[in-house]
């Protein structure tokens, strides 16, 4: 990894203590509403975002949610801890992501799709590691906020651009950066002291052949979700076809997974959202 990269992560101020309280919490066997309101309530930022995403036309909740303690029952406490944690590192990592051709609210509507179809595909059968998977769904691409910036201060923002249309995202991170945005990702967490499953998962993204026999299936379904809701054009159908052939050969059951992105999508064109 290049010494920008680096030197950016280092410089990334410290996690607030209300997630470092939440990251906790997330570890516990028991988890209690009660317990996760307390430690939301006293974060204004992440109740303002927990508010904001509850009453979004993503949910389509029928009367209007004004209280926390509302949207964590009609959300759930793994919903909750994702938009929580999510929702504060986006804040920590503000950057234009014009190089990948995409805004902040993009980015914040593509990482929620995908947490979504990840809830909505996991309850329908046994993995381990399936909270961490539920997570990192949301925040795998969060390294694009580090590498956006240092594109941009190079001055290198429409050649990457361009490079992104004509080839990949991956082409482009590779050819101007030397790295991914799911290893900067886990650099990202690893600087930050957040859970060694979530960095191993999100860590081998870009390169299943090496993860750990433990994590390979859970990779392999980070790697699908990411590709079908990318932030650039979540559940396009290009992005939903190269889903569903990725998920063919890494064995998953394809009915299982067509079914919960028709899900997905059926529900985000009721409410409006794509």
């Amino acid at each position: 990894m290049n010494d920008k990269i680096v030197q950016k992560i280092e410089s990334l101020p410290p996690l607030p203590k209300t997630i470092i309280e939440i990251e906790e919490f997330r570890k516990k066997p028991d988890k209690e509403l009660g317990e996760l309101l307390r430690i939301i309530e006293k974060d204004a930022l992440i109740v303002s975002t927990l508010l904001k995403i509850a009453n979004s036309a993503m949910f389509g909740f029928r009367t209007k949610v004004e209280a926390p303690s509302r949207a964590l029952n009609l959300l759930g406490i793994n919903f909750t801890v994702s938009i929580a944690i999510g929702g504060s590192i986006q804040n920590l990592l503000k950057a234009s992501l014009k190089p990948y051709g995409i805004t902040s609210d993009d980015f914040m509507k593509g990482s929620n799709i995908a947490s979504s179809l990840a809830n909505i595909w996991l309850s329908s059968f046994e993995i381990e590691h399936q909270d961490d998977i539920i997570l990192a769904s949301l925040l795998q691409e969060v390294g694009k906020f580090v590498l956006a910036s240092i594109i941009v201060s190079d001055g290198k923002q429409d050649e990457f651009f361009a490079k992104v249309e004509a080839s990949s995202v991956k082409d482009a991170e590779y050819q101007f950066l030397q790295t991914s945005t799911s290893k900067v990702t886990a650099q990202i967490f690893r600087h930050w002291k957040l859970s060694d499953n979530l960095i191993n998962l999100i860590e081998f993204v870009d390169d299943i052949a090496n993860v750990e026999e433990g994590f390979k299936q859970g990779v392999q379904i980070l790697d699908v979700i990411r590709t079908a809701a990318s932030v650039i054009e979540p559940l396009s159908d290009e992005n939903v076809n190269k889903a569903l052939k990725k998920a063919q050969i890494y064995g998953f059951d394809m009915e299982i997974l067509k079914t919960s992105i028709e899900d997905l999508k059926n529900k985000l064109v009721e409410n409006e959202e794509i």
